[in-house]
């Protein structure tokens, strides 16, 4: 029986230029899809996945992302005192529970797989997921959910992918793999943000992955690759052979919010599922379009 996921490295280091002037301040995962901040989205996706652990790799300015999940006595205080018994569970409901989240500092932006590699004594030599809050996924059972079940069949790595149009293939890590089994397909190569002409697959990694821990082993090394930066992709890719590796089609809901029309994509789309959003949204969609 492979070793249970208990942990999940958050990169959340990264300074959101394309969101400036609100990121000037703020972290660009503090942005919120309807009244959720984007990295909370992504604590509750491991939480439903039975993820009890997180490290979050942070730089400078973030001190807003570990004040987020700490206990906000004097809010929580002037809720209870007002009786406004929903917004204090909202509130208490976003702490993450005392000694289960480590902060750690990417000092220097060096790349995707350096910030997993600044995690590497807190996971330790246990299986691990990583999120990238950027990407906003939707489903039931979760995204990462889904990716831990596949990990406790074949005891190996496991990244979702889903197929993009092959002229974005040089935006992400493109997996190669072999004909479909069980749901999942046995990765034979990975390339980070390939050229079109030359991408294996438009099969494109979409930023949740369960790791086994001899991806450290690579990290290590701080080999650079595409852009000049320690690419996680490239980690990985030393381990195909050596250990289970397979790629799961995601068939979800998924949002790119690293950018702008994603952002506000994910918006729009998560208003009109939710109960308690959904028709004023319909309606105020109705009459910005008719106007």
């Amino acid at each position: 029986m492979p070793q249970r996921v208990r942990k999940a490295v958050l990169p959340v280091a990264g300074l959101g230029t394309r969101f400036l002037p609100a990121t000037k301040a703020m972290p660009k995962e503090m942005l919120t899809v309807v009244d959720r901040p984007l990295i909370q989205y992504a604590v509750e996706e491991c939480l439903a996945a039975g993820i009890e652990e997180f490290v979050f790799v942070t730089g400078r300015n973030k001190s807003a992302i570990e004040d987020h999940f700490d206990a906000a006595y004097e809010l929580e205080a002037t809720l209870k005192e007002r009786g406004k018994k929903n917004e204090l569970k909202q509130t208490q409901d976003a702490a993450i529970k005392p000694g289960n989240a480590i902060f750690t500092r990417q000092q220097r932006p060096l790349g995707l797989g350096h910030a997993v590699w600044c995690a590497r004594d807190w996971i330790g030599r246990e299986p691990f997921a990583v999120l990238l809050p950027d990407e906003l996924t939707i489903d039931s059972p979760s995204c990462t959910a889904q990716l831990v079940a596949a990990h406790n069949k074949t005891g190996g790595n496991v990244v979702a992918v889903m197929d993009v149009p092959r002229e974005q293939t040089k935006s992400y890590g493109i997996a190669a793999v072999k004909p479909e089994k069980d749901g999942l397909q046995e990765i034979t190569g990975l390339v980070e943000k390939p050229k079109p002409e030359v991408a294996p697959s438009t099969l494109a990694i979409i930023g949740r992955y369960v790791l086994v821990p001899e991806v450290f082993d690579h990290l290590d090394k701080h080999e650079t690759g595409a852009g000049g930066e320690i690419q996680l992709t490239d980690a990985m890719a030393k381990m195909i052979g050596s250990k289970p590796f397979h790629a799961l089609t995601y068939a979800g809901q998924r949002y790119d919010c690293g950018g702008r029309l994603g952002f506000l994509e994910a918006n729009v789309a998560v208003a009109l599922n939710r109960s308690d959003t959904a028709t004023d949204t319909r309606a105020l969609l109705a009459r910005l379009l008719k106007g």
